[in-house]
């Protein structure tokens, strides 16, 4: 295999850049799949007064470039709902909606390597 020095130059860039490219692409996919699992989750979610419903959303965050995401009720019952009580069945809700979305997010999660250090 033989390259250039213009090649080499190219390569070298590509790959100084990757770190970032990789960065932006998983905050990406973790935003989409977390507004996929909210969406899948109101969906799910059992409806009475519409107050658990309604109260269902998602955060994304940035901390020392830990990416990541929080994801469900701020109603207060809405755990007691998810896993039942003593006196209540669980209706599930969240782990459906995670379970639903997982696959497409560790396969975006494995092209994003690729993508980052090799980009259109």
């Amino acid at each position: 295999m033989t390259a250039d020095a213009h090649e080499w130059k190219n390569l070298a860039l590509d790959l100084s850049q990757a770190g970032q490219r990789a960065h932006d692409k998983a905050a990406q996919a973790i935003g989409k799949t977390a507004a996929d699992i909210s969406a899948d989750a109101k969906s799910y979610v059992p409806v009475d007064t519409g107050n658990l419903k309604n109260s269902i959303g998602y955060d994304t965050f940035n901390t020392g470039g830990e990416l990541g995401a929080e994801i469900g009720p701020t109603a207060g019952y809405g755990l007691h709902v998810e896993a039942g009580t003593s006196r209540m069945a669980p209706q599930p809700y969240l782990a459906p909606a995670f379970n639903r979305r997982v696959t497409g997010f560790e396969q975006a999660m494995s092209k994003l390597a690729g993508e980052a250090i090799f980009p259109d």
